[in-house]
């Protein structure tokens, strides 16, 4: 099984739905388990960190015209250019995030996102804050308050890859040193969205934190069995 499938998708494979949203996988099949969301906003719908493929437009359809795309990681440029021009909207990126931009080939539209300070996307009900745990990593989480959605890109995932022992949700490795609990204080989210593996909607409150209150805990066991993988899919990521 390859970290990253760069084939062109044949279909892709709903994995989170809601009312006012949807998340698929152009490449179920893949290590990585690369999953993109929409999501139904006060002022349209926003793509987050979309992989293209046959069937989403039709998803996007479903639920209203597209009023961005947001790519929320520096490893998640994807084929957010490419859907942001057919839509005819911009790539929103957070001002200090210079790599995707130089990635995509679509207009880019940056916004000011202070780490600990949730701002608005665009004229959107949704907010977002950068996240910079380590020294070295920064990343942007999303969340619409009114149904408590809450999207996470990296930092945390539900993929085998990243959990063990009996956590649903687990931190990547580097980050169970110093759990990042400061950015989700206060937030009790009802959804629990990733950039790679399916969301978490049973008691995802709880999930959250069992994986926050667990992480260093489980550093040992993590360090072992998965460092050495998260690794190589870090170092996979910077091609795209």
């Amino acid at each position: 099984m390859p970290m990253y499938d760069r084939s062109a998708p044949t279909g892709v494979e709903v994995v989170d739905e809601w009312t006012d949203g949807v998340g698929w996988m152009a490449h179920p099949n893949e290590e990585a388990r690369r999953a993109s969301h929409a999501l139904r906003g006060t002022d349209g719908v926003w793509v987050f960190d979309p992989l293209d493929g046959p069937g989403v437009d039709e998803a996007l359809a479903d639920l209203g015209e597209v009023a961005g795309v947001a790519v929320l990681s520096q490893f998640h440029a994807r084929d957010a250019g490419e859907l942001a021009a057919r839509h005819g909207v911009a790539v929103h990126v957070p001002a200090w995030m210079d790599r995707v931009a130089d990635a995509v080939d679509a207009p880019v539209e940056r916004y000011e996102a202070p780490a600990g300070e949730w701002v608005a996307l665009g004229d959107s009900d949704i907010e977002v804050q950068t996240v910079n745990p380590t020294v070295a990593w920064r990343e942007v989480v999303a969340r619409r308050p009114t149904d408590g959605t809450l999207r996470v890109p990296d930092m945390l995932s539900s993929v085998p890859e990243m959990t063990v022992a009996d956590e649903r949700v687990g931190c990547y490795f580097v980050h169970r040193f110093v759990p990042p609990r400061d950015a989700f204080e206060g937030v009790d989210p009802n959804r629990l969205l990733f950039g790679h593996g399916a969301g978490v909607t049973d008691d995802a409150a709880a999930a959250l934190d069992d994986a926050l209150a667990d992480a260093r805990r489980n550093l040992p066991r993590a360090l072992v069995a998965q460092a050495p993988n998260q690794l190589r899919g870090v170092i996979g990521a910077l091609v795209e």
